[in-house]
């Protein structure tokens, strides 16, 4: 059996699968796991990505378990290696994305590395280091108002500099648009500055293709998931890769559907209220939760009364931004995540032990904490939903001979009908 190619590092779930959706579309067959997997037979894949929940836990912790899974990832025969964080740069000034990148740098013996969130298929563009969402900033996208990763500074150098040790530089968009060889002028001008990690600029795909040309010989990319759209091609023109014409099949599962939604973002809000106005939706509350009243068992009382009508249903915490900070306040950011979060999974695990098979979840921390309680420890990774968002599928779980099939959507992605669009999928 053939090694991997590639080997990533995602620092959540929903990113991870995001990531493993570009690669599969470049014809790479890819496997998610879910954690850092115990040893166990070499996993049969062209590239592997190790899903990790570390995107707001403290940077020292989520330098540990980076390591941890890097260290697993050079044991299955990676020949490069990709640290994926979200399109929107979600950080705080003390990390994670600086200190993790700077120790992936150590670990691999190397000294340069690229920096690029950009997706423009999302909406997501680069521009003089300055990160655009949509027309507007970063810092005016929505995103100032995260409740655990508040982005207040569109300029991505000084994001950046603020939670690295290493030399922050930018490779602007008049260099990307002098191609690959251009790029890799630049770098090794920027090295010699002393530039250990740099900024990249891309409005396009085009530019996303070109820089993953460039950085073919560079033992560690970091961005979001856009970036992977060129690294099969440098696989595939040095013979490591052919085209998997069937990269993206999954056999069909059969069984009940759910939808969790655990995110607040606009998007997800969006798609709430658009499921909601025809379908039926339980709200999880986590004041309720907080009080110790049976939030649980109501709602999943509520999905058997329908599912028994073969109705989907939604079960949902998302609120507008002004209700989370209100509940933020009254029970602090972590409780109140880790209630919501803790809900949704033991909700999630009653309905699967109860015939559900097809699961819909939007957000990144709600998608961890189901996929946890589900015992899913790693996913087959198929078509594509929305952008950014594959189709996937369980390959062990705790669920005896049934696999589980799964959507695992960032709270930012999807269009206004997603809900439907992945149930349709799976």
């Amino acid at each position: 059996m053939a090694q991997a190619l590639l080997g990533c590092i995602a620092d959540d779930f929903t990113g991870a699968t995001d990531l493993a959706n570009m690669l599969v579309r470049g014809g790479m067959r890819t496997v998610q796991t879910i954690g850092v997997p115990a040893s166990g037979a070499p996993l049969e894949a062209d590239a592997l990505v190790v899903a990790l929940k570390s995107r707001t836990i403290a940077a020292d912790a989520a330098v540990s378990q980076s390591l941890e899974a890097l260290e697993w990832l050079r044991a299955q025969g990676c020949r490069q290696f990709f640290f994926k964080y979200c399109s929107t740069f979600d950080s705080t000034d003390k990390g994670n994305i600086g200190p993790v990148a700077d120790a992936l740098l150590d670990a691999l013996k190397d000294d340069f590395t690229i920096a690029c969130p950009a997706f423009p298929e999302n909406g997501r563009t680069i521009f003089r280091g300055n990160l655009f969402v949509g027309d507007v900033l970063l810092n005016e996208s929505g995103m100032e108002n995260h409740p655990l990763t508040p982005m207040g500074d569109a300029n991505l150098v000084r994001v950046l500099q603020r939670q690295t040790r290493s030399k922050v530089g930018l490779i602007r968009y008049d260099t990307i648009a002098q191609g690959a060889e251009a790029i890799r002028a630049r770098i090794e001008a920027l090295k010699k500055d002393g530039v250990r990690v740099a900024i990249a600029d891309a409005i396009c795909d085009e530019d996303l293709f070109v820089l993953g040309e460039a950085c073919r010989d560079l033992s560690l990319i970091t961005g979001g998931s856009g970036i992977a759209l060129g690294l099969p091609a440098n696989f595939r023109a040095a013979n490591l890769l052919e085209h998997a014409e069937h990269a993206a099949d999954l056999p069909k599962i059969e069984g009940k559907s759910v939808v969790l939604a655990g995110s607040a973002s606009k998007a997800t809000n969006a798609q709430v209220a658009q499921w909601r106005a025809s379908k039926p939706g339980f709200r999880i509350d986590p004041l309720a939760l907080s009080r110790g009243e049976a939030v649980v068992e109501q709602a999943v009382e509520f999905a058997r009364a329908h599912m028994k009508n073969d109705e989907t249903v939604l079960i949902y915490a998302t609120s507008s931004p002004d209700e989370v900070k209100a509940v933020q306040k009254e029970l602090g950011v972590e409780k109140a995540g880790h209630l919501v979060e803790d809900a949704l999974a033991s909700i999630a695990r009653t309905l699967r032990d109860e015939g559900v098979r097809k699961f819909v979840v939007a957000g990144g921390e709600t998608s961890g904490a189901v996929v946890q309680a589900l015992g899913v420890r790693s996913l087959r990774i198929g078509p594509q939903i929305d952008p950014g968002v594959p189709a996937t599928q369980s390959i062990d779980a705790n669920t005896g001979d049934a696999p589980l099939a799964l959507a695992l959507k960032s709270g930012n992605f999807g269009a206004i009908d997603f809900f439907a669009k992945a149930l349709s999928a799976l």
